[in-house]
């Protein structure tokens, strides 16, 4: 089984797209993983009827105990981050989990708990099996919770006998990023044509050579800006960096995400592009 990561260093890119249309492309012998779980959004394209979902434990938070509380102040004055209100009530989205509250006081009417953050689903799909998550609001430990669905995501795989694993990461270099390439055989980069593009660009793949992982380049909408395009290919050969594909501007791109469809499912020029540029993921990949 072949674990293909699609990055991106900014929103906005395509990546989702084009991951979307990998997985189409591979229906029947992939399992797809959403990694992006503070805004995931492939469930969109490939509608998930989710069979199992459970809970994501992020970390724990502070409840204090109004039976045994003597509410001496001694919570409210070492707290930090002003989460213990007048009522010695703990906010939890204020609370950081700290413990400092637990230790202060004398009374131990401070409980320490299990915090729920989060949620992952494991889904059937029209290309199989997604494995996917949602963060809860002004939560953490998004790292973790990658870390999660992508094991789940690669047992799944392994269990199916399916030969790969893709996984939509979410955009930037961050903790989830982290984790979302860590264990994969190679990167996928989205890119396009600006200045902010090649920037992220060399950020991701710096990240990626720091964890010894092959990358490789896909320009979409490349021909909006000719030069810049350029300028990214020249990055690219300088740095060893392998454009496997670019894909022109194409409204019919963005119209089927309104449709609820993936690229390759609207529009058959896309279709025959997308598909080249797929068959050279799989060859290197297998290399």
């Amino acid at each position: 089984m072949k674990e293909i990561v699609i990055l991106s260093g900014k929103g906005g890119t395509g990546k989702t797209s084009i991951a979307a249309s990998f997985a189409i492309l591979e229906k029947g012998n992939i399992v797809v993983s959403d990694c992006d779980v503070d805004a995931a959004d492939l469930f969109l394209l490939l509608k998930p009827n989710i069979i199992e979902k459970g809970d994501f434990i992020g970390g724990k938070k502070a409840y204090i105990n109004q039976d045994k509380c003597t509410k001496c102040n001694k919570c409210r004055e070492a707290c930090r981050f002003d989460a213990i209100s007048k009522d010695f009530i703990v906010n939890p989205i204020d609370c950081e989990g700290c413990k400092l509250c637990v230790e202060v006081c004398p009374v131990k009417a401070i409980d320490f708990n299990d915090h729920i953050s989060g949620q992952y689903f494991i889904s059937e799909t029209r290309v199989g099996t997604m494995v996917h998550a949602k963060l809860g609001i002004a939560e953490e430990n998004s790292g973790k919770l990658v870390s999660l669905i992508k094991t789940k995501g690669e047992n799944i795989a392994q269990e199916q006998g399916k030969n790969y694993f893709l996984v939509d990461s979410s955009p930037g270099i961050g903790c989830p990023i982290i984790a979302s390439i860590t264990g994969a055989d190679i990167t996928i980069i989205v890119t396009e044509p600006t200045l902010s593009g090649l920037h992220d660009l060399e950020r991701v793949h710096k990240l990626c050579k720091g964890f010894d992982i092959p990358s490789f380049v896909i320009i979409n909408k490349y021909d909006l800006n000719l030069r810049m395009t350029a300028e990214i290919v020249n990055y690219a050969q300088f740095n060893n960096l392998k454009v496997i594909g670019k894909i022109p501007y194409d409204e019919d791109f963005y119209r089927s995400q309104i449709e609820g469809l993936a690229a390759v499912e609207y529009n058959k020029k896309l279709k025959v592009l997308i598909r080249e540029i797929w068959n050279e993921v799989v060859k290197e990949v297998q290399q």
